[in-house]
Order: structure tokens, then C-alpha cells, then sequence
């Protein structure tokens, strides 16, 4: 399905963590705007610092899927610890932004396992100056997360984007 949002959690129902629901509003999301999201995770497993995550990142070209490369932290990029970008995105002590103080979802590491729902919310996506290579078009990203090598998490997204 070419230009529409789809998902997949692609942990073959062995990874403790596993995305139970997800979903994106407007199709295709526009850059500038609102984003509409709802989401639910389950985790059998606490997860600790470093949590590594690795992204593969590709872009339609035609009937191609052309791996992005990994350019200031955006594409197809390896992130050795996944908590400390959080920490320092939301400093620790401070409380998580909203919505997820009022659905109490964590923010920072380490994760307790458990249930964890976000209800329909809407972020603000702001005119960020992507490179034009992560522009309009239509998108495939996976996802695995891991931490000292045992995989935690795999989730493929599809999806389009619209930026003015």
C-alpha cells in the first residue's frame, strides 16, 4: 500500500515489547501541522539505559525504495542510547510534556513494564527546515530496539509526507 499510513510490529511475537495499535491523522501528514495520534505499547520487560535503537529509513523513487543515509541525526541512523537523547530533550526532574504527564506515560528511563495507551492527541509538527531529500513522498522506517544485544522491539511504519 504506496501513500498511505500503515504499521507493523515486527518482533515475529517474541520481543518483549510489543506495539499493540497505532494511528496517524492527516494522511498524508503534512510539515507544517497538526498530527493526530493515538498508540497503545505493552512491555513484559523494564527497559534500561542504553536502550540502542536502529532505524532504516527509505524513500519511494518510482518503484525503487532508496535507503536514506543517516545526515545530523536524521535517516537511517543508529542511536546508541536512546535515554540519554531523552534526557537531554526533557531535562530528568522536569515533568513529562503533555499529553503524556496526563496519560502517565514515562519520558525518561528507565521504562517499567506494563501497559501504556496515548488516546487521540494532537502535536504540533513545526516548519522544520528538512533536507529536500526528506520532503514530499512517501516513506518506509523500521525500528529495533535493543538493549545489550537482545532485540526489545521492531516496528515498520509507512507512511507519506506533505511539506509546504
Amino acid at each position: 500500500q504506496v501513500g498511505g499510513f500503515s504499521w507493523e510490529d515486527c518482533g515475529d511475537g517474541k520481543d518483549p515489547v510489543v506495539l499493540k495499535s497505532l494511528s496517524v491523522a492527516p494522511d498524508p501528514i503534512s510539515i507544517p501541522g497538526s498530527l493526530r495520534v493515538s498508540a497503545a505499547v505493552s512491555s513484559s520487560k523494564a527497559m534500561a539505559s542504553p536502550l540502542k535503537a536502529v532505524l532504516v529509513v527509505e524513500k519511494a523513487l518510482g518503484d525503487l525504495w532508496i535507503q536514506l543515509p543517516c545526515i545530523d541525526q536524521l535517516g537511517s541512523c543508529t542511536y546508541n542510547d536512546v535515554c540519554t537523547i531523552l534526557d537531554d530533550l526533557i531535562p530528568p526532574g522536569t515533568t513529562c510534556p503533555e499529553p503524556l504527564l496526563t496519560y502517565g506515560i514515562p519520558c525518561h528511563c528507565p521504562f517499567k513494564a506494563g501497559s501504556y495507551s496515548l488516546p487521540a492527541s494532537d502535536f504540533d509538527l513545526p516548519d522544520v527546515e528538512l533536507p529536500a531529500w526528506m520532503t514530499n513522498g512517501n516513506y518506509r522506517v523500521r525500528a529495533v530496539v535493543s538493549s545489550g544485544g537482545q532485540e526489545l522491539g521492531c516496528v515498520k511504519l509507512a507512511f507519506s509526507l506533505q511539506s509546504q
